[in-house]
Parts: structure tokens; C-alpha cells; sequence
């Protein structure tokens, strides 16, 4: 008679529960949110993927100059960052990917569209001639591109006046820049149009590792 008793109760709750849209929807997300937050939490508290691995530093102002380029001209949009640990990737885009690199990215970009190829070992790929015909005219090094072309880069200018406080911003999500690095920010730039800021982002990308 108690077994029955039992079955029927558990019966019961599962009913409930199963019939009750309202209750259903609470406790997916109270599940949900507890197996996200076994996931993430741990996350904060190792160090791979909280510090930087040698070798990566904070964007120099210009270099932080042309990831705006980058950003505001939607090139993520083709070009992931992240190297997969497969040996088809490795092979052709180098090292792959580790968290330690992407610490002083606010955001990532790490992307999951290839429209073109995987951005992420490019620094030191090419020169910057190289780089500056490309985003001019893509078919004249590479005659099968269906990349667009960004001839204005090379006559717009770097908001020079801006960079401070972009670093300042920066500063306050974790990027160690210091008062000195900041207070020369808009001399780093004057005078140097986004052609030069997105060549020295380019230039700087995932040197790290070998």
C-alpha cells in the first residue's frame, strides 16, 4: 500500500509539473543557470584563461586605433580569430588558438564565419606593402578574392583626440595601460591615417605563440 502511495505521489509531481507550462519554464532555467554557472564560474579562477600568455601585451594606441577599423568595417563579419586544435587548421594557419591570447580583448573576436581565412597568426604573414595593396584593391595580390575594397583607409585620419579615453575605458575592464601610456596616446597617432592604425593591428596579430 506504501509503494503505491509513493508511485502515485511521484506520478502526481511529474504531472504537475509536465502540465504546468508556467512551472516547467522556472525550473528549466533554474537548471540551466546551474549547469552554466558550474561551467563558468571555475573560469575566474584559472589562471589560462585570466593571464595573458608571454609575449602578449596591450594594444599599442595604434594598434587599438585600427581594431576600430576592423570593428566598425564589420571584417569580422569573413574573418574569424581562433584557431581550432585540429591538424587541418594547424597546418594552415599555424599555432592553435589559447585563451591566455585573447585577455586584453574587449570583445573578442573570435568568429565563426570564413568567408576568408582565419586572421588570427597573420601578424608577420606579410609585409605591409603587402597589406596596404590588399585592402585597396584584394585582386591585386590575390586575382580570385571576392573581398571588398577600402580605399578611403588610406586617407581618413585616426581620431587622434579620442584614444585617451578609449584607453581609459579599457583600463577600467582590466587593460593594465599606465597614466603615461594614456597621456601619449594622441601623439602615438596624430597624423597617422586608419590605413596605418588597421596595417599595425593586422601586423601585431597573434605573434605570441610560434
Amino acid at each position: 500500500m506504501s509503494a503505491n502511495a509513493n508511485a502515485n505521489d511521484t506520478g502526481f509531481s511529474h504531472e504537475k509539473i509536465e502540465t504546468n507550462n508556467f512551472l516547467m519554464i522556472v525550473l528549466i532555467l533554474v537548471v540551466v543557470a546551474i549547469g552554466g554557472l558550474v561551467e563558468i564560474v571555475p573560469l575566474f579562477f584559472q589562471k589560462s584563461t585570466t593571464e595573458p600568455v608571454t609575449g602578449v601585451k596591450p594594444y599599442t594606441a595604434l594598434q587599438l586605433a585600427g581594431r576600430d577599423v576592423y570593428l566598425r568595417e564589420g571584417c569580422y563579419n569573413c574573418h574569424s580569430q581562433m584557431i581550432r586544435p585540429f591538424r587541418a587548421e594547424t597546418m594552415r594557419y599555424g599555432h592553435y588558438s589559447v585563451a591566455g591570447e585573447y585577455v586584453y580583448d574587449h570583445p573578442f573576436q573570435w568568429g565563426s564565419k570564413r568567408t576568408g581565412p582565419d586572421l588570427h597568426r597573420v601578424g608577420g604573414k606579410y609585409s605591409d606593402e603587402w597589406h596596404r595593396i590588399h585592402l585597396v584593391n584584394p585582386r591585386d595580390v590575390v586575382p580570385e578574392s571576392n573581398m571588398p575594397a577600402y580605399p578611403w583607409l588610406e586617407k581618413a585620419q585616426v581620431p587622434a583626440t579620442e584614444m585617451a579615453a578609449r584607453m581609459k575605458a579599457l583600463r577600467v575592464a582590466g587593460v593594465p595601460y599606465t597614466d603615461a601610456e594614456i597621456a601619449k596616446a594622441a601623439a602615438d597617432v596624430q597624423g597617422k591615417t586608419e590605413m596605418d592604425a588597421l596595417v599595425a593591428y593586422l601586423q601585431g596579430m597573434g605573434r605570441a605563440l610560434k
